[in-house]
């Protein structure tokens, strides 16, 4: 594989597939200094397809961590305006926000956990307007990841440095089709074939689905006008983006209060960096009522506690066993990838695209259509090889909609 030319078609994916960047746009892209190589290509193809402005947005993982250890409590209580503000004018004036990932999965071990609950919870008050754009699709946003030497680390502990880098770049271009010869058209392709079953979904109109495994037995009802989307993702000029880059799945709107039983997580969680495994939640009406974890039980609890509607979830996605990135038997210890391979649910925020004519909803008429608001969303996984998903239609039909962890139709 000719590394520098597989990269080059990766950025181009991520812009012409991912933001689908048009004429006259704005373009911010929030990148780890780790990925600058990857980070200047797709600036780059950004330009070549039109775009006005293109800025950069710099973090570093070291910067961070002394952060969390040194900087006074107070700090992590305040969330600079000046950030805020930055993000909700691009998306009023129309703006795309492309994410590169690549953080460290242990960054923050050891760190107070009140210190990062205190800054998600700050930070998710004062990027609430501006994340109603992106949760809205109001705003175009996509999320691709490269590698950092941490990250690579972790995936692959038993190999040397450079060879865990190389691994993880090959597994990153093989999940995201990347090196294939022109990953641009196999994604339109890969798009069109999950329509196909997310307008089978759509016309089935289920009103509840049934989940159950060896460790998991769940019911979650759907709101009326309830909608399914998958791959792709349409902003208010109609214009297409492909909000991750892998994606495998096909995601919906639970009803906020129409949850019940217990499910077990399949795949460790990396939240606030710290992980969080082996863990399964109980939900009555919805609301979470209890959660055990063997790692990262205090994390996870700060996760549940953000506030009100971390106390709900506000995403269902199905994603099968036998997709390519489960198949590759990695644990990636990134939410973008390994949410790719397993079903899936999201603590927090709804997106309100889910419903019919959701993007016009009022917060006060959230709860009386079962759409759930919160300050954060965060999806963990619990798909297996043992998962079966029934659909319970209006008139108490009952349809296969996964068997054995796989689509059954």
């Amino acid at each position: 594989m000719n590394f520098e030319k597989t990269l080059d078609k990766y950025a181009e994916l991520s812009i012409k597939v991912g933001m689908n960047i048009q004429p006259g746009e704005t373009l911010l892209v929030r990148s780890p200094i780790d990925c600058a190589d990857f980070v200047r290509k797709a600036v780059k193809y950004a330009y070549e397809s039109g775009a006005k402005h293109v800025y950069v947005e710099w973090s570093d993982d070291e910067c961070t961590k002394l952060t969390y250890n040194l900087a006074p409590d107070e700090s992590f209580n305040e969330y600079p305006s000046w950030q805020s503000d930055k993000y909700t004018q691009i998306a009023k004036e129309g703006g795309s926000f492309l994410t590169v990932v690549a953080q460290d999965p242990d960054l923050l071990k050891g760190v107070d956990p009140e210190r990062i609950a205190n800054f998600q919870k700050a930070s998710g008050k004062a990027l609430k307007e501006w994340r109603s754009y992106t949760l809205t699709d109001k705003s175009k946003w996509s999320i691709v990841a490269c590698p950092s030497l941490n990250w690579a680390k972790k995936v692959f502990p038993n190999v040397s440095e450079d060879e865990a880098v190389e691994k993880l770049w090959e597994s990153i271009f093989k999940c995201t089709r990347a090196d294939l010869d022109s990953p641009v058209d196999a994604w339109k392709e890969h798009i069109a074939n999950l329509k196909t079953r997310t307008d089978f979904l759509n016309e089935s109109d289920f009103k509840t689905l049934k989940y159950s495994s060896a460790k998991t037995n769940l019911s979650i009802d759907l709101p009326e006008g309830h909608i399914w989307h998958s791959g792709e993702a349409k902003d208010p000029n109609g214009i297409g983006f492909t909000p991750n880059i892998p994606t495998e799945e096909i995601y919906g709107m639970p009803h906020k209060f129409g949850v019940n039983g217990t499910v077990a997580s399949t795949k460790p969680l990396v939240f606030g960096g710290n992980i969080i495994d082996n863990f399964t939640i109980t939900f009555e009406n919805g609301r979470i009522v209890d959660f055990t974890a063997e790692k990262g039980y205090e994390t996870l609890k700060n996760l549940v506690e953000t506030d009100e509607g971390s106390h709900y979830i506000g995403e269902v996605a199905l994603v099968p066993f036998d997709s390519p990135i489960s198949n590759t038997n990695t644990i990636f210890y990134t939410t973008l990838f390994d949410e790719n391979a397993s079903c899936h649910l999201a603590i927090g925020s709804a997106y309100r695209s889910c419903i019919k004519n959701g993007n016009d909803l009022k917060d006060e008429d959230l709860d009386k259509v079962g759409v759930n608001d919160s300050l954060t969303h965060v999806d963990f996984m619990v798909g297996s090889s043992d998962m079966n998903i029934t659909g319970i239609t209006k008139d108490n039909k009952e349809i296969a909609i996964f068997r054995n962890g796989n689509w059954a139709f």
